[in-house]
């Protein structure tokens, strides 16, 4: 890897209906640009159903990692799955849970936004915190501004309210970039900046 396809890394950051509708998008962008990452896209968009279902790339194993999980939680709490969600089965209860997140991200507008610069997908990753709200450190967007967790989605069926989505690796940005922006819609500029950060 060359220097410049390092300080050009680029991640997809979408600020979802919860972020939007509690008037976060400003406070969320200024955390991303204050580290020394550049928005080279950014629009508000409202996507369909069908839109958001090709933005996650559902396998087998990530549904039933997720039905695992949410098996787990219900259980160390004591509450019966099959009572409240009207299945044990970890690949039916992760089917529910993505159709949840179709839902949600397509029951209003998202900011998206793309950031470029050095490790920008690590960092972004960092900014944001664990997926889980109440788990995620002070100081990041979702330590700061949540604290909703996956049982608390199970119990009412819905996602988790976790104001942002972030690419989770490097390819995963690539194809996620190309999924809601179009060519023409990235810009190359240098901020003023660039040279004495990095």
């Amino acid at each position: 890897m060359t220097t410049m396809e390092l300080r050009n890394e680029q991640t997809l950051v979408l600020v979802k209906p919860d972020g939007l509708q509690r008037g976060l998008a400003g406070e969320i962008i200024k955390r991303f640009e204050a580290r020394g990452l550049k928005i080279v896209g950014l629009k508000m968009v409202s996507p369909s159903e069908a839109h958001i279902k090709k933005h996650y790339l559902s396998t087998k194993e990530q549904l039933e990692g997720m039905g695992n999980k949410s098996l787990e939680n219900l259980k160390n709490l004591g509450l019966d799955a099959m009572k409240i969600l009207g299945t044990d089965s970890p690949m039916e209860i992760g089917k529910m849970i993505n159709n949840w997140n179709f839902q949600f991200l397509s029951s209003g507008p998202v900011l998206a936004a793309v950031f470029q610069g050095p490790h920008a997908v690590e960092m972004t990753r960092k900014i944001v915190g664990n997926t889980l709200p109440f788990k995620a450190e002070l100081g990041t967007i979702r330590g700061d501004f949540s604290v909703d967790s996956a049982t608390l989605g199970n119990l009412r069926k819905r996602p988790i309210r976790n104001i942002v989505h972030a690419s989770g690796t490097v390819l995963e940005a690539q194809r996620e970039i190309k999924h809601w922006f179009k060519k023409q819609e990235l810009f190359d500029y240098k901020r003023v900046d660039e040279d004495l950060m990095f």
